[in-house]
């Protein structure tokens, strides 16, 4: 039998690997010293050619539904490992057939939420840990991804601007489908309660973990975080046809919570409208990218995700979702975001670039909006911005060091 290699890319590397050998006999110099969480398989992290790579041992073909499964997710932009290839149709020394071997890239700067929760952490930490397990959660039953084996050594962590953001690690009993039902989403979340509240108990008997910590409360949370981030995500809302700031505040939230809108569809009735929003993970630079494609405008990602929010709502508005998105975009770059930026006097655009004046602009008019309960032009809300806010800004060159998004909009929330 001849060593049988899946890979998506030739790594002639992989041959020198020694695969002759049980997983568990591999010579240490060939390993590399991380963290593992527990596994009904034996894995190892060996290092090749500058890259560390995991290797799990397991049925030729569970290895191949797994490896085809995480490229699946991949390439619907989910937060998993990357699968690098299958290795089958090994024997050991004597001619006796061995498991094939899964590998994956390693997560860099990630942990298992095991081995994290084993580091003494507070129960708040544990908290937020849970939190990100519960955002990843999300985001696969979103696009019709059933895990079936949710526990915290099944994912791994990475710090994300002060929280956590959690990634798939083992999609050994996932199932793809189309949509999940309720049941099927109740099923995965009465799994990860009880394997998180297993897993909790066991560290807190070792005393790795608070003995103030509650495993059961801390698995709870998973069920409640899960709900309000589903709630967010998928509810539809109703609002009168005036209300459009709520349309931004309804982003808003999504945005806070990690996720980026990705379509916004309004249908209108006999009473208002109904809101139905749809997020879409995107990754880094996204917003950049398409903005720059459609508008020719060169700014920053934060800058122009806010810039894309308004494009989007804008779209909506004027109930030309059917229409070319690159002419919607030219009509809104033209109508809408030059005016505004135009709006300003010579002397004081100095002050602030233009991208930013036009998202300040947008901040100022949510917040008039919220305060009035009632919708604003974008046109008055730039007259009012430029005369009672722009004046009391300093030039944006003696604005050193300073992160845009810690800089207060206004002082006076007030109308």
């Amino acid at each position: 039998m001849a060593l049988d290699i899946t890979t998506a890319r030739p790594w002639p590397a992989l041959l020198d690997l020694p695969w002759r050998l049980p997983l568990e006999e591999w010579p240490e110099e060939r390993l590399a010293a991380l963290p593992r969480g527990i596994s009904r398989h034996i894995v190892r992290f060996v290092r090749l050619e500058g890259r560390v790579v995991a290797v799990k041992e397991i049925k030729a073909d569970i290895a191949r539904r797994e490896y085809n499964m995480l490229r699946m997710l991949r390439r619907l932009d989910q937060p998993t490992v990357e699968p690098i290839g299958v290795v089958g149709g090994r024997l050991d020394e004597h001619g006796e057939p061995l498991d094939a071997c899964l590998l994956t890239r390693h997560l860099q700067f990630s942990l298992p939420y095991r081995a994290m929760l084993s580091q003494s952490l507070r129960p708040e930490t544990a908290a937020r840990l849970i939190d990100a397990l519960a955002v990843l959660l999300v985001r696969l039953h979103l696009i019709g991804f059933w895990w079936g084996d949710v526990s915290l050594s099944n994912a791994l962590f990475k710090r994300s601007a002060g929280e956590f953001a959690a990634y798939l690690v083992d999609a050994e009993t996932g199932e793809l489908h189309d949509q999940l039902t309720d049941g099927q989403r109740e099923h995965d979340l009465d799994i990860a309660r009880v394997n998180i509240a297993g897993e909790l108990m066991d560290l807190q008997a070792g005393g790795f973990v608070d003995a103030e910590l509650d495993p059961v409360e801390v698995s709870d949370r998973i069920i409640q975080r899960y709900a309000v981030l589903w709630d967010e995500l998928t509810a539809l809302e109703r609002f009168d046809v005036g209300e459009r700031w709520r349309v931004d505040e309804r982003i808003r939230r999504l945005n806070a919570l990690g996720f980026d809108v990705g379509e916004l569809d309004i249908t209108t009735d006999f009473d208002g409208a109904t809101i139905q929003i749809q997020p879409k993970i995107v990754d880094a630079g996204h917003h950049s990218r398409r903005l720059l494609r459609l508008t020719g405008l060169d700014v920053e990602d934060n800058q122009a995700r806010r810039l894309l929010n308004d494009l989007d709502s804008y779209r909506a508005a004027k109930d030309r979702q059917n229409d070319d998105e690159e002419q919607v975009a030219h009509d809104w770059l033209m109508h809408i975001y030059e005016p505004v930026t135009r709006t300003a006097p010579p002397e004081m655009r100095r002050k602030i670039e233009p991208a930013e004046l036009f998202h300040e602009v947008l901040e100022h008019r949510w917040y008039m909006s919220e305060a009035a309960h009632r919708d604003f032009p974008i046109e008055e809300a730039a007259r009012d911005y430029i005369a009672k806010v722009l004046p009391e800004k300093p030039d944006e060159s003696a604005v050193v060091g300073v992160d845009t998004e810690e800089m207060p909009v206004r002082a006076d929330r007030g109308v």
